[in-house]
């Protein structure tokens, strides 16, 4: 009697839509095994027979998991391995206190500090023992930049967007940062592409880069263009222009944009082919020596109207002294209205690792020599010094400003803004947070609205946390930052000055400032201790 139950319930299971299923789903996993077996088996034959590659020659279909294992290593390093302040380019404390600032959220800490302050170079602020009540802290002074142009420029901003151009980031990221930029009330660099569209929407100021290919502003064989400087200095949104020399991340070598980027629209703003690869020349043709760099300044300032400036990262210096001296030789007026130095650390889109990684000095070098230079010859004044190269926190713009900067300016700190992962596909077209990509599929994750917002909240936080430190140093506002303000860790476990440090690369006589904004006076000996 059993034995017929069990057949019974046999026959109507065969008979059961269910069994059926079981059948269907055991003969795929059987299928599956053996397409599986297949494909180890051809992988197996590709290996060993191919002959680019020993590890794969050697260990068949095993040596493959070398290379799987090397790309997962990126993340795994990102999101579990690495301590909070070791992480390269940017470590994980500094990027999330960037997405915090940008989501409006609290941005205090607990318990205490985790960043080591016994290293040699590390940087602190002197407080004061009676800093200024809040209600008496001033609003951040007014600059004006240009006193020589038709139109000269003036902001309180203190922290604002540097260049990347439509193509290297893509049109969601611009018209985020392009709004974000108009509502925190800074200014935003086009970078060497061009101007587009989406630059304008925002409403924002806007610095138009001129590059060494004037994508934007070049006739039809690549020289500048007049007239097309003429049209784009019609535009009121259009404050300033910058003449890019080198950039931190690749200097002596000019912009690179992939041809998987260089999409019908960007094409045509840049006036170049569909789909090829965008490479600027490595240094303006027109510009040999210091005479034409300031003739090419001069001209672009009287075609346009309004302040003129150049971008650079600083490598050899001793040609500092002999800029200076060429322009007081030839007056004030003739001079470049703003400097840009960029770091060795500067980020981009595209790079050749020996420059990324071996050329160019820092900004903690250059900004004080550039700084120095111009005190030197008394020309802090006139020219005003904007720094840029990996400033994304309060600290370090409020160290930038003590140094001797009037602003500071950040690529990589409004992309954090905007989402960024640091997930180094910028040059790939795969960027996953949609920043750095023109995949329409990539770019749906970009939500403009949303991602402006956060543009405006990182800005004004970072703004509003500089003041804090300005405040806790005695001063009302962060523009009367001083080099004696904050202090740098010596080999010896002893902290001095920034203007102790400073004076001893120096044999300078006392300088009156002349830019009435309170920067310091100094005087140094080369061996001083």
């Amino acid at each position: 009697m059993f034995g017929t139950a069990l057949k019974d319930l046999a026959e109507a299971l065969n008979n059961s839509a269910l069994w059926q299923i079981v059948d269907i789903l055991s003969a795929l996993f059987i299928m599956g095994i053996g397409c599986v077996v297949l494909a180890i088996v051809a992988l197996y034959v590709i290996d060993s027979t191919q002959t680019k590659h020993a590890v794969r020659r050697n260990y068949p279909v095993i040596g493959r998991f070398r290379y799987i294992f090397e790309a997962l290593g990126e993340y795994f390093r990102q999101y579990f391995f690495a301590m909070d302040r070791e992480e390269l380019p940017f470590n994980r404390a500094q990027r999330a206190w960037v997405y915090r600032a940008a989501k409006g959220v609290d941005t205090t800490v607990a318990f205490g500090s985790t960043r080591d302050l016994r290293p040699a170079g590390t940087v602190t602020f002197a407080n004061c023992p009676f800093p200024p009540l809040d209600e008496n802290a001033a609003d951040t002074a007014i600059v004006e930049i240009g006193s020589y142009a038709r139109i000269p420029y003036r902001t309180a901003s203190i922290y604002n967007i540097s260049g990347m151009s439509f193509g290297a980031i893509s049109k969601p990221a611009v018209l985020a940062l392009s709004n974000g930029a108009r509502m925190a009330g800074v200014w935003l660099n086009t970078g060497e592409g061009g101007l587009s569209p989406f630059h304008l929407e925002g409403g924002a100021d806007i610095v138009f880069q001129i590059g060494t290919a004037k994508y934007g502003c070049r006739d039809e064989t690549g020289a500048l263009s007049d007239d097309k400087l003429r049209a784009l200095a019609a535009i009121e949104q259009i404050r300033m222009f910058e003449i890019k020399l080198s950039q931190g991340a690749k200097p002596g070598k000019g912009g690179i944009l992939p041809g998987a980027k260089v999409t019908g629209e960007i094409a045509s703003i840049r006036g170049i082919p569909e789909g090829t690869d965008s490479i600027s020349p490595n240094r303006h043709p027109e510009v040999e020596n210091i005479s034409d760099l300031l003739d090419f300044v001069s001209h672009v300032r009287d075609i346009t109207g309004k302040p003129v400036g150049f971008k650079l990262v600083l490598g050899a210096y001793d040609w500092l002294d002999d800029l200076c001296e060429e322009i007081n030789a030839r007056g004030i007026e003739n001079a470049p209205d703003f400097i840009t130095v960029d770091s060795a650390d500067g980020g981009t889109g595209a790079a050749p690792m020996p420059l990324i990684d071996y050329v160019g000095l820092p900004i903690w070098e250059s900004l004080p020599m550039l700084c120095d230079a111009l005190e030197r010859h008394k020309l802090k004044s006139r020219i005003r010094v904007n720094a840029s190269g990996k400033l994304i926190t309060p600290a370090e713009v409020a160290w930038a400003l003590c140094v001797g900067a009037d602003f500071v300016c950040s690529a990589r700190g409004y992309m954090f803004a905007l989402g960024c992962i640091q997930a180094l596909q910028c040059n790939k077209n795969t960027c996953p947070t949609g920043i750095t990509t023109h995949n329409k599929r990539l770019q749906r994750g970009l939500d403009v609205t949303d991602k402006a917002e956060r543009v405006r909240r990182y800005a004004e936080r970072v703004k509003q946390e500089v003041c804090v430190i300005a405040h806790s140093c005695g001063v009302t506002e962060p523009r009367r930052l001083k080099r004696t303000h904050a202090r740098i860790m010596g080999p010896e476990g002893v902290s001095l000055s920034l203007e102790d440090y400073y004076a001893r690369w120096n044999t300078l006589s006392e300088l009156p400032s002349r830019n009435g904004i309170g920067r310091p006076r100094f005087e140094g000996k080369a061996d001083a201790a």
